[in-house]
C-alpha cells in the first residue's frame, strides 16, 4: 500500500529541512504496518497511538485494517474522534477530572468512547462525567495503575449499578516487553495472562485487552493460550532502540535528523539534544558513532575506529583506523531509545524515501 504523498515547496530534500526535524522512512513504516496487519489482522491489534501521536499515521493504520484505537491522553481520544478515526477509541489510562471526562462523553454519539477505571473513585468520575463504557484496568504484575486481580469482579459490579456499561478488562504487562531471554518473556507473559483472563471471569464482557510491541509475537502466536481479544501495540509502527535489540520483524522508521555544528580533533556535536530525545531509556544512537552524551540543545559524539587486517596478514597486524569525521553543516540521523516521549517533543514529521523528502504530517495529538 503506497502513501500518497505530495512534496512540500521548498522541502524536497532531507538536506532542507530544519533541524532538529523527525524523519519517518515512507518504505520502513508501510513494512512494520503491513507486517502487523498480517501478524494480527483487523480487530486483533488496537494501536496504541502515543507511541506518534498522528492522526494521519493513524489514518494510515487504519487503511491497513485496524479500526479500534488506544489512547494514553483525552487530549489524544479527543483529536482522533475529530479526525473521523473513533470507531472504537480506549483510553487506556485512568482520568478523575470530570471537565476532561465531560468532553469525552460529549463525544459519544460520533465516536465510540470506552475509559479504563480502576478504583470506585475512578468510577464515579466516570459516572458522574456522562461515560457510557468502561474496562476494568486489572494489575497483572507492573506496579503502575490497575486495580487488584481479586478486586476486579467487585468493581465491575460497581460500575454497573452506576449504569455503566463494562465491556471487559485490559492489563499491561510492560514489565515484560523488553526480555533477553525470550522463552522466559513467554512464559511470563502466559502466567501474567492467567490472572488476568482468571479476572475477566469475575467482570463479564467480551474485551480482553493487553501486550504491546515486545511481545506481540507471543499473543499472535499463542492466542489460544494468552485468551486476549486485542493488542495494544504502538512502538511497532516506528521503532526505536529500545525494542530494536529484540530482533522483531519491524524496521527502524523513524530518526532524528541533526546538523553538525562543531567539530573537533576527537569528536563532533550536532544540534539535537535532550529538548528533542526521550531519553528514559537511555543514550540514542548514531550510526557508526559512538555517543558521548546529550545536552540540552547538543548531542556528542564520535566515529568509532575500525579494524582490519589484509588478507593473510596476522591479528597483530591488523589496520586500526578511524571513519571521516563529520564536518560542520553535514546531516546526521539520530535513532531515539524510546519513541513515544519522542514524538511528544515536535509539532510535526517528514516523511522521507532515502534523502528525498515525500511530505509532512502534524503530529497533532501531543499535548494535554
Amino acid at each position: 500500500m503506497r502513501v500518497r504523498v505530495s512534496p512540500p515547496a521548498r522541502m524536497t530534500t532531507v538536506h532542507d529541512l530544519p533541524t532538529p526535524a523527525v524523519v519517518v522512512d515512507i518504505d520502513a513504516l508501510e513494512h512494520n504496518l503491513a507486517t502487523m496487519a498480517a501478524r494480527l489482522p483487523g480487530p486483533l491489534l488496537r494501536p496504541h497511538v502515543k507511541a506518534h501521536k498522528s492522526t494521519a499515521l493513524a489514518d494510515l493504520q487504519r487503511r491497513y485494517g485496524h479500526h479500534h484505537f488506544t489512547c494514553a491522553t483525552v487530549r489524544e481520544m479527543v483529536g482522533m474522534a475529530h479526525a473521523g478515526l473513533g470507531d472504537d477509541l480506549l483510553l487506556a489510562n485512568e482520568v478523575v477530572d470530570l471537565d476532561r471526562l465531560r468532553e469525552l462523553a460529549s463525544l459519544q454519539d460520533r465516536a465510540m468512547i470506552t475509559v479504563a477505571v480502576d478504583s470506585d473513585a475512578t468510577v464515579d468520575a466516570a459516572a458522574r462525567a456522562g461515560i457510557r463504557h468502561v474496562v476494568i484496568d486489572v494489575n497483572i504484575g507492573l506496579p503502575r495503575c490497575g486495580c487488584a486481580p481479586s478486586t476486579a469482579g467487585r468493581l465491575a459490579d460497581a460500575a454497573r449499578r452506576r449504569g455503566l456499561v463494562v465491556r471487559g478488562v485490559m492489563g499491561y504487562e510492560g514489565h515484560l516487553m523488553v526480555s533477553d531471554d525470550r522463552a522466559a518473556q513467554r512464559r511470563e507473559t502466559l502466567s501474567a495472562m492467567q490472572v488476568l483472563n482468571k479476572a475477566a471471569l469475575d467482570v463479564g464482557g467480551d474485551v480482553i485487552s493487553a501486550g504491546g510491541t515486545g511481545n506481540h509475537d507471543v499473543h499472535a502466536e499463542h492466542r489460544a493460550d494468552t485468551g486476549v481479544t486485542e493488542v495494544q501495540a504502538g512502538s511497532y509502527a516506528l521503532m526505536d532502540t529500545y525494542y530494536g535489540t529484540l530482533g522483531l520483524p519491524f524496521r527502524q522508521a523513524v530518526s532524528l535528523l541533526g546538523t553538525v555544528i562543531s567539530t573537533q580533533e576527537k569528536w563532533a556535536v550536532a544540534d539535537v539534544g535532550l529538548k528533542s530525545l526521550g531519553m528514559d531509556h537511555g543514550n540514542p544512537s548514531i550510526a557508526g558513532c559512538k555517543v558521548w552524551f546529550c545536552s540540552d540543545e547538543h548531542i556528542t559524539f564520535a566515529t568509532e575506529k575500525v579494524e582490519s587486517s589484509a588478507a593473510g596478514s596476522s591479528a597483530a597486524g591488523a589496520i586500526t583506523m578511524r571513519a571521516a569525521q563529520p564536518t560542520v553543516g553535514s546531516r546526521v540521523r539520530v535513532i531515539p531509545a524510546h519513541v513515544d516521549p519522542t514524538m511528544a517533543m515536535h509539532d510535526h514529521l517528514w516523511l522521507v524515501r532515502g534523502d528525498e523528502v515525500l511530505d509532512r504530517w502534524p503530529i497533532d495529538l501531543r499535548g494535554w
